[in-house]
């Protein structure tokens, strides 16, 4: 009989990036043997929370997948029903996603009753244990979280350094794996073409979701530099806005942008994302802070060499002058990396960045999950002993 894993976080018919990462982990845990279901969200986030146009995907769902939508984040009888169903159904692993304070209590609950099967391992994949944008609530909810979990597993040293504020649960780093369910690499010039956008230009990419942590500001600030003015490079960014767009479309006309910037910020599909990727020379992730980047592992899929800022754990993920170019979160800085990029081309980066990716394997996610849901059964066998001892 095959071991069952239950993953519980945001899928189909939810969208976006979190969503992208579960699908693609429950195939993992299928081509390894397990009978895997993602229980996800009917309702994920009251609309004044959600900062987008819509949180539900246009496109079909996943095929092969089993996906229960059925977790409300704010209805704690709902907290309780789940909870009781996963008790009873014994899965071997329960594989948990954190990434928001908010969902401390509605998923801290469930796997407080889940667990009480004395059977099912909790093992949280922590997207971040401090969020980017602090709001009232987030200790408390966050240890609250914590406290239900067995074992962990990062995808930076900035998320593990964080997480041991608050617990010595086993833990694993593991780099985060390359997105590659979105298709292969197409020919640049046929993706251009796709994209409507110009075939002769120099064009680098801003890609996901935009919000205040990601620099996209700094980013302008930089198109605005001499240098990059005289070698004609446009900046296409491609994704949504996740606050308001007034102060970004007020910089980029006091900056005077509009003939080399090409805007497509609506959400970007799943089923268009390749062309996106294919369609750039470079990627260019001007954080001014982070724990680890989704467009990240994006970039390696589609051989993508990248600009990043000395923020969080990106440095530790773009190996300088091999996979990409490390910068200052500057826009003076961020200019002279983006006309150092050009000056040494898209070939010098390729064989070691084909070379980096190997190390980005679902595979070793699934792995690790196993192996601290192991230590964490060794831990609690060790204390129980100790404790019958004790008696």
């Amino acid at each position: 009989m095959n071991k069952q894993v239950i993953i519980i976080g945001p899928a189909h018919p939810l969208r976006g990036g979190l969503a992208s990462f579960d699908e693609r982990l429950a195939r993992q845990f299928q081509h390894e043997g397990y009978d895997a279901t993602i229980y996800t969200f009917s309702l994920q986030y009251p609309s004044f929370l959600f900062p987008g146009t819509t949180q539900y995907s246009s496109e079909p769902a996943p095929a092969g997948l089993k996906i229960k939508v059925c977790i409300n984040s704010i209805n704690p009888l709902n907290w309780l029903r789940i909870g009781l169903k996963l008790k009873k159904l014994q899965p071997d692993l329960v594989v948990v996603r954190y990434w928001l304070p908010f969902m401390g209590p509605c998923l801290g609950t469930i796997l407080r009753i889940a667990r009480k099967n004395n059977h099912s391992k909790i093992v949280c994949i922590a997207d971040n244990v401090l969020p980017h944008e602090k709001r009232p609530g987030d200790k408390p909810f966050t240890e609250y979280f914590l406290k239900s979990v067995d074992a962990f597993v990062t995808m930076s040293d900035k998320v593990m350094t964080d997480l041991r504020m608050f617990t010595g649960k086993p833990a694993q780093k593991v780099v985060h794996p390359l997105y590659d369910n979105f298709g292969e690499q197409t020919d640049k010039l046929a993706a251009r073409n796709q994209l409507k956008l110009p075939a002769d230009k120099k064009i680098i990419l801003f890609f996901g979701f935009i919000r205040k942590y990601k620099g996209l500001d700094l980013l302008l600030n930089a198109m605005a530099d001499e240098r990059l003015k005289q070698q004609d490079i446009h900046l296409l960014v491609a994704g949504e806005f996740y606050e308001d767009r007034k102060d970004y479309d007020e910089q980029i006309a006091s900056l005077n942008l509009g003939s080399r910037l090409i805007l497509r910020t609506d959400f970007i599909p799943d089923s268009e994302v390749k062309f996106y990727l294919s369609a750039a020379d470079f990627v260019i992730q001007p954080y001014k802070n982070a724990t680890q980047s989704g467009v990240t592992p994006l970039a390696y899929h589609f051989d993508k060499p990248m600009l990043v800022t000395n923020v969080g754990g990106l440095p530790d993920l773009v190996p300088d002058h091999k996979v990409g170019l490390v910068a200052e979160p500057d826009p003076g800085d961020i200019a002279t990396h983006i006309a150092e990029l050009y000056q040494l081309g898209e070939n010098y980066f390729l064989p070691h960045l084909r070379e980096e990716k190997k190390k980005y394997s679902w595979d070793r996610l699934v792995k690790a999950i196993e192996e601290v849901s192991r230590d964490s059964n060794l831990k609690f066998k060790s204390k129980k002993s100790k404790e019958e001892t004790a008696v």
